[in-house]
């Protein structure tokens, strides 16, 4: 079959998108998804054809490749997995695990409205800090403490508010990335350390 045939013989988007199929998908996936997978996946048998790589396609090929495509571009990225690295604390796992009953009150608390920036006993807006401010001063003993979720952050304050204008030594062994892309340098000059 010549490649003239073969491309015409493809599907177009509008004729998957109404086949019993691509009524199904519409109804299982966002609109979006299925949209840009229908798409992708009649364009990825073009280019194979173009390519000389297919001499034909059937129907359930296409269906099967957009399919495969909804379900990739709808998946969540975030998922479960195991750290088998050693590291029981490990930064680019998820840090700490949470136990159940922390999860539970957090499911809890999350599927609804919460007084995460609310102070009851007050009737007014609060501070999100309050929260873990007392368990700071409980568990060290300090006037105030603050909870961020990475060093870059953590360093950043701490240095904004003890050496603000002031020089700071840090061993060449520091001169790390803390977090991302940020490295220590960028953070002293930000928070405005030398």
């Amino acid at each position: 079959m010549e490649k003239k045939a073969i491309l015409s013989s493809l599907p177009s988007v509008d004729e998957l998108l109404k086949s019993p199929e691509g009524i199904q998908w519409l109804a299982a996936y966002p609109r979006r998804y299925v949209l840009q997978a229908v798409r992708d996946g009649i364009n990825h048998f073009r280019q194979a054809i173009l390519r000389g790589e297919l001499a034909e396609v059937s129907p359930q090929e296409i269906r099967r490749e957009a399919l495969k495509r909804i379900e990739s571009l709808s998946r969540l990225s975030l998922r479960s997995l195991i750290n088998a690295t050693g590291v029981v604390i490990h930064t680019n796992l998820g840090r700490s695990v949470l136990p159940p009953s922390v999860m539970e009150h957090v499911a809890g608390v999350a599927c609804g409205y919460s007084t995460l920036e609310y102070d009851l006993a007050e009737g007014q807006r609060g501070k999100r800090q309050s929260h873990i401010r007392r368990l700071l001063q409980e568990v060290t003993g300090a006037e105030d403490g603050i909870a961020v979720n990475n060093n870059a952050a953590a360093v950043f304050l701490c240095l904004s508010a003890l050496a603000k204008g002031k020089e700071v030594i840090v061993s060449r062994g520091e001169l790390v990335e803390i977090g991302g892309s940020f490295r220590i340098p960028d953070v002293m000059a930000a928070s405005g350390a030398t």
